[in-house]
């Protein structure tokens, strides 16, 4: 019971020394202490050496929590038990003989049950500008028991007070009265609060109060971070139980003996192929193969489209017998060998990956084969070719889980090599010697092709079942591949990975342009590798905002990027016409990382437009710094060009020269105001959250002293502008030092959020946001699983965990300075989006999500929420560690 009346959280205590020997102390009495920069709830008791400006303060004071000094646990563990706090409650001077103790009212009244807080009854409309604080002051206002509303406020809530920072013109728009949030310290200290000189108003403690005493070597800490990535890209994302079972295949389970087979070669030249499969069959053991002229010359009868089911069936099982009693993964080269001549067409005998193609091929009534092939598809040879292709794939499967567990283990004197990945059936189907550096080899292209073309197929099709059956085929055979060339390759050159994979990721959307939204959508849905799931689904939703005309940064993909881009972008897309998707004509699409925008080519368009339209002089241009006309015409404020190239069809707004400048960061620093309002007015929108070593075209304005344009800016976007900071941490409004600019840029802000809010919110395009939906819940979900934050741990071993030193590790410092030196990018990712959890935990960026999405009852929007929230609550869950 001890430790359930004793939970504490200190405050103001940065010395580390001091601060350890405290919670020992707790420790060592049988209580509990919370960690943590903010107020929780269940403490009881809050330390403190002398009255502060702390939220921990002000809300233990509005809960009537115990308020002592640190000398209250010292004294209680020279006595040896807990002693009686009312010597130690924390008091301040008021210039008389007597003392002022600010929270003993309080306390008393919440204790004899005249109150249950200091705010009780209190129905607040909080409007904060600044999310952080604004979190701030909603706990402390809830630690005394008010109810908290956001604006605008519930319908049927009934507001009492209404308490702003700062204090504006829609603020006092209310029925209740407003108040600045001052009021707080007011209502709380009467009087006495001048005395007591409170700046939180003003400062935000966590700020000025951030924990000194988190003792991290960050050069360590980096090492650590990188090491941890290193691990978490090794693990294996597939794994096949089935292959668990299997026995070394020279462990005869039966005797085997010699098998005379010329009996077989007989019946095969008589023409006997069901009574040569048979004897065939009878005959597979471990360590004895058949003769390959025979098993070849089955199969060419199979392919010929005169066989009975019954014996393509038991041919299959053959084959299936095979690779259980002498799988090649666990077996001499010899063996590897026999499989490659065996699997490979009877006829053209040109190698395993033609045969593969070829069963693909038929299967999608393809006339596209090594050989003709009896046609229309008949039944039978549908399903012959399918079982194949399932044979295939379990054979792949098998190598890769080999290469996996690393259970490559063969017996003395069989001459086997134990370098058999370099000589496994994948690398010699996929990749030849020339293209092993390579995850985009000619034979992967063709199968990405081949899977496009299948689900293309599915969709017009109605979803034929055995068609459904082979796309599902496809995208496994893809993963496993996939898997096996990432495991031979991270170790040595993690570079080559990333890029192998983007060129992959990209490489499919370039070719899946004629396939809808829903499609894709639904291709994503079914990959099983979470490392493949990922880059898939960043990559085709990045084509669709690309084909509807919306741009999003080419940065490399992060947890902050998922947030401020893709989501607000979802937003636009569920706007979209639901013609913007269609084309007209032959077109063709770039949306590569090498550029920020996507380029379309219509010939019709390209047309009809060179009659109607005059192209500028030298828009093709680009002169030594990578400036197009339009950064150009930006920079000398020449709108009537701006205009021009903006009514052209397929200009990127977004387009970057060789440092990564827009032309909206031109025209915001050099205040070409006339054309930062044509860029705004263009559609679709320029991003206006492009950063340039921190520099966001809202800092350019601001730095450059064009205050017309900051405010233009923001009535645009609104407050999220505000949350963005630069390269040394400053927000926006950190670069004005006038109170009446500030105020000016903020009423701005609240203009920006007044008419977004004003907005139509229904969905123009439900299945397009219903895709987009499903791309970035899986893409959020194999993003925590491939570069996921180290875990939660015991309590007893929270201290010394990875996870818990980062999160702290962020509390003391900011991000610039804490990977300040750092080298490995990997290690700096995994902070920002420890940063970003964080932020994301305290309420900060759900912003990002448009009305129409949340309003939407679409399934996989729903989804996507519920994966928001479930994100939410992670970061919550770190914020409580601190």
């Amino acid at each position: 019971m001890a430790s359930c009346m004793h939970v504490f959280q200190l405050s103001g205590i940065k010395i580390c020394d001091e601060k350890r020997v405290l919670v020992q102390g707790i420790q060592q009495l049988g209580g509990k202490y919370i960690g943590g920069s903010v107020y929780q709830h269940s403490s009881t008791h809050v330390i403190i050496p002398q009255v502060l400006s702390s939220e921990k303060f002000l809300a233990a004071c509005a809960a009537g929590k115990w308020v002592v000094t640190p000398d209250y646990v010292l004294d209680s563990v020279k006595n040896g038990s807990w002693l009686a706090e009312g010597p130690y409650e924390v008091a301040i001077s008021t210039g008389g003989t007597s003392a002022f103790y600010p929270v003993r009212p309080w306390r008393e009244k919440v204790a004899s049950g005249r109150l249950k807080g200091a705010f009780q009854g209190w129905r607040v409309l909080l409007m904060v500008q600044e999310p952080t604080r604004s979190a701030m002051f909603k706990r402390i206002l809830k630690a005394g028991r008010a109810k908290v509303y956001s604006c605008p406020p519930p319908c049927h809530a009934s507001v009492t007070h209404v308490m702003a920072k700062p204090i504006t013109e829609s603020s006092k728009h209310h029925s209740a009265p407003c108040y600045p949030v001052s009021y707080i310290v007011q209502h709380l200290f009467g009087s006495n609060s001048v005395d007591m000189k409170f700046n939180i108003m003003d400062d935000y403690p966590a700020k000025t109060n951030r924990a000194s005493f988190v003792d991290v070597d960050l050069s360590r800490l980096e090492t650590e971070l990188r090491d941890y990535v290193i691990k978490q890209e090794g693990q294996p994302r597939l794994c096949f139980l089935e292959f668990l079972g299997y026995h070394d295949p020279y462990r005869p389970q039966s005797q085997a003996t010699e098998t005379d087979f010329s009996n077989v070669g007989s019946m095969i030249e008589c023409g006997l192929f069901i009574e040569a499969l048979d004897s065939i069959r009878s005959a597979v053991f471990p360590g004895l193969l058949p003769p390959v002229p025979y098993l070849v010359s089955l199969l060419e009868y199979a392919q010929q489209g005169n066989a009975t089911s019954v014996f393509l069936r038991n041919f299959q099982q053959v084959m299936y017998n095979l690779l259980v009693t002498n799988p090649p993964w666990l077996a001499p080269n010899t063996v590897k060998k026999y499989f490659t001549q065996v699997l490979q067409c009877p006829r053209c005998k040109m190698g395993l990956w033609p045969f593969l193609e070829t069963a693909i091929s038929y299967c999608l009534s393809s006339e596209v084969t090594c050989h003709p092939l009896p046609g229309p598809a008949l039944p039978t040879l549908l399903h012959f070719h399918s079982d194949l292709l399932a044979f295939f794939l379990k054979l792949f499967q098998g190598e890769l889980h080999s290469v996996t567990t690393g259970d490559v283990v063969f017996p003395e004197g069989k001459g086997a090599s134990r370098a058999s990945a370099s000589g496994s059936l994948l690398y010699g189907t996929f990749w030849t010697v020339w293209e092993r550096s390579t995850l985009l080899s000619r034979a992967v292209k063709q199968l990405t092709l081949l899977l496009v073309q299948a689900a293309i197929e599915i969709h017009d099709e109605r979803g034929e079942k055995q068609r459904v059956h082979l796309m599902d085929t496809l995208l496994d055979l893809l993963s496993v591949l996939v898997e096996f060339w990432c495991q031979q390759h991270f170790k040595l050159n993690q570079t080559l990975v990333e890029k192998g994979l983007k060129d992959l990721a990209e490489h499919f959307a370039v070719i899946s342009q004629d396939a809808s939204e829903v499609v894709l959508a639904e291709l994503v849905v079914r990959i099983r590798s979470t490392r493949l799931k990922l880059v898939m689904a960043d990559a085709i939703f990045r084509n669709l905002c690309c084909r509807n005309g919306f741009t999003v940064g080419d940065e490399p993909l992060s947890l902050k990027k998922i947030v401020l881009s893709y989501l607000p972008a979802l937003g636009s897309l569920a706007q979209s016409p639901t013609s913007a998707h269609l084309k007209i004509g032959p077109t063709s699409h770039s949306c590569t990382s090498q550029g920020t925008g996507c380029s379309t080519q219509s010939s019709l368009v390209n047309e009809v437009n060179s009659e109607k339209a005059s192209v500028p002089r030298g828009l093709d241009r680009v002169n030594a710094a990578g400036e197009t006309l339009l950064h150009r015409a930006c920079k000398r404020n020449q709108v009537e060009t701006v205009l021009q190239i903006l009514a052209l069809p397929g200009t990127d707004v977004n387009v970057k020269d060789h440092a990564g400048w827009t032309p909206l960061h031109e025209a915001c620093n050099h205040g070409s105001t006339a054309c930062v309002e044509a860029l705004l007015r263009h559609h679709p929108a320029p991003v206006l959250n492009n950063q340039v070593g921190g520099v966001s075209p809202l800092h350019d304005a601001l730095l450059n002293g064009h205050v017309d344009i900051a405010k233009m800016l923001l009535e645009h976007a609104g407050s999220v502008l505000l949350q963005q900071t630069d390269g040394d941490g400053r927000t926006a409004l950190d670069l004005v030092s006038a109170t009446s600019q500030r105020d000016e840029l903020l009423c701005s802000a609240q203009v920006g959020d007044l008419a977004l809010k004003q907005k139509v919110t229904e969905v123009l395009n439900l299945p397009l946001l219903e895709a987009g939906s499903s791309l970035l819940a899986h893409l959020i979900f194999s993003y925590q699983q491939e570069r996921g934050l180290p875990g939660r741990t015991q309590p007893s071993d929270k201290s010394h965990s990875l996870g818990h030193r980062l999160v702290k590790a962020l509390e003391a410092h900011s991000l610039q300075k804490m990977t300040l030196g750092w080298t490995d990018q990997r290690a700096m990712r995994l902070v920002q989006d420890a940063e970003m959890l964080l932020e994301f935990g305290r309420g900060s960026y759900l912003g990002q999500v448009s009305q129409a999405v949340k309003e939407c009852k679409g399934e996989n929007t729903l989804f996507l929420m519920e994966i928001l929230e479930d994100l939410k609550s992670r970061g919550e869950a770190r914020v409580a560690d601190l």
